[in-house]
This record gives C-alpha cells, sequence and structure tokens, in this order.
C-alpha cells in the first residue's frame, strides 16, 4: 500500500497534479466520520466556502461536538479543501465537529486577505455550529505550514477574530512559519513583500498573556519551514506565561508531518495521537475559560 501510494503521489507531481488531492483520493479514510456540508459559502468569492464532518456516532440532541477548523497550507499560493478529506474524516472520527475552508490565495491577495478569509470562516462555524451539532464556544484551530501561520495569526493577533477569538480553546500548529523575517523567499515576498510593517504580519510579534495553549509540533527533518520556527514561538509564549507544548517528530520532514494524519502512514509519528490528545483536554476541562485561560 505504501508503495502504491508513493508511486501515484510521484506520477502527480509530473503531470502537474496536485499531489495531497491524489494522496486523499487514494488513502484509506477513517469510517466513523462523515461528510455532512460541502461547500458552504462563508462569503461571496468562489474560494470562500468550506466542507463540514461529524462523527457518524452523533445523534441529534446529544451535547454540543467539540469543533476543529482545520487551516491547510501550500504557501499561500495553492491548496484546496478536497485534499485535506483525510484530515477531516480522522478528527471527526475522533469526536470533533471538523470544518475545512478554502481561502483565497496568491497572487490574486497579498497579505492579509488570507487572514481575513480564515477569520471569516471562523465566524461562520461559529455562527452555525449549533445546526449541525457543534459547541460554538469549543474551537481548536489546527493547520499545517501556510495554514498554520493563518491559524496562529488568529489565534494570537486579536485584529482578525476580535471578540470570536474568545471561542479559541487552542491551538495546533505543525510545521507552521511563525518568525520568517527577513523575507527571503519568493514565496514570503509574493505573499508580503507589499506590507510596509513587516513586524505585523509575524506571529511571534503578538504571542502574550491570555493566548490560548498552543501545541506546536515539527519534524526535525523539515527544511521547508525550519524547525526553530516552532521552538521560537513556545519560547515566547512561555516567557508570556501561556501553556505552550513544542514536539520535534525525528527523521520527518515537511510534508511527512500531515501525511502522517493518513491512516497508513500514522505509525511513522504520533501526529494526530498528539493532536487529538492536545484538542480533548483543552475542549473538556471545565476549569479553562475563552481562549484558554483559567
Amino acid at each position: 500500500m505504501l508503495k502504491t501510494v508513493a508511486a501515484l503521489m510521484a506520477v502527480a507531481m509530473l503531470a502537474s497534479c496536485s499531489p495531497l488531492g491524489t494522496f486523499n483520493a487514494i488513502v484509506p479514510q477513517d469510517r466513523g466520520a462523515t461528510a455532512v456540508e460541502r461547500g458552504s459559502a462563508y462569503g461571496t468569492h468562489p474560494r470562500q466556502q468550506l466542507d463540514l464532518y461529524r462523527p457518524k456516532a452523533w445523534r441529534a440532541g446529544q451535547a454540543g461536538l467539540p469543533i476543529v477548523v482545520f487551516l491547510y497550507g501550500g504557501s499561500w499560493q495553492e491548496g484546496g479543501r478536497g485534499g485535506y478529506e483525510f484530515v477531516a474524516r480522522a478528527f471527526a472520527d475522533a469526536g470533533f465537529l471538523v470544518a475545512v475552508p478554502d481561502y483565497r490565495l496568491v497572487p490574486e491577495v497579498r497579505f492579509p486577505a488570507f487572514l481575513e478569509d480564515s477569520a471569516a470562516a471562523v465566524r461562520w462555524v461559529r455562527a452555525n455550529a449549533t445546526r449541525f451539532g457543534g459547541d460554538p464556544d469549543r474551537i481548536v484551530i489546527v493547520g499545517h505550514s501556510a495554514g498554520a501561520y493563518n491559524a496562529a495569526m488568529l489565534a494570537l493577533d486579536d485584529r482578525w477574530l476580535g471578540e470570536d477569538r474568545q471561542a479559541l480553546r487552542g491551538l495546533v500548529g505543525l510545521a507552521g512559519p511563525y518568525d520568517f523575517l527577513p523575507l527571503d523567499t519568493a514565496v514570503t515576498v509574493d505573499a508580503f513583500g507589499q506590507e510596509r510593517d513587516l513586524e505585523s504580519t509575524q506571529p511571534i510579534s503578538f504571542a502574550s498573556a491570555g493566548d490560548p495553549p498552543a501545541l506546536l509540533l515539527h519534524g526535525d527533518r523539515d527544511t521547508t519551514v525550519y524547525p526553530r520556527n516552532s521552538e521560537r514561538l513556545a519560547s515566547i509564549l512561555r516567557a508570556a506565561g501561556v501553556e505552550a507544548q513544542l514536539k520535534l517528530y525525528p527523521d520527518l520532514g515537511h510534508v511527512g508531518i500531515i501525511t502522517a494524519l493518513a491512516r497508513p502512514f500514522r505509525g511513522r509519528a504520533p501526529v494526530l495521537n498528539d493532536s487529538i490528545t492536545f484538542a480533548r483536554e483543552v475542549t473538556t476541562d471545565q476549569s479553562r475559560g475563552p481562549s484558554g485561560s483559567q
């Protein structure tokens, strides 16, 4: 199975297809989850849509489910929610209502449009959560790569969610860029180069007391987004008195950390188990108030 997946991924890359879209189509999916809504519009742009998944075992009248909002990566330039069904089903199978939104991409937009879209998606989820069995006040925001950047900015910077930030019980960042100045790659220049105040684009600039707890996960072989990004953010959050867990997985790279959420690859690193354990803790601990405060 693993050799088949690897071969098909290679074909997809050579054919300029979406590697993760192909990956999602061929890996076994978690069976305890179901898609309950596809293409819900949280805005007027074609990319301002999201999909929702929840546990098959959920029944009307049950207590509201904790919510995971997953933001995918792609250098702020590519990606689509359909390629991440394996992620959504994994979290839904564990007992969460899961939302996977698209957002506008570079070069059509630049910073901060992708943050504005991510925030609008979270607000839509919170406003509509009860219709789908979710608890609007128990949200964990999860992101990979550029999506982890978006997630961190929403969790740490009041500009994007305002009062709705209080519903965020936790942040899970997978291989996120949180401290990447100076801009020294085409990707970051394209997304942020027009911004005059570059410090205002960095998640580390906003880490402060009262932020929600964070779980920052990184592969120690990641050469796309270096582990120092997670190490630096964890250090600053801890210095501010915020609960921040940091886990570095040996022999894992940038793509490996997201594919480790899929059933055939979970033995490579406990990315899913660590994420679910954290998300359950922060959404069930009754001593925690809004935004993870005690």
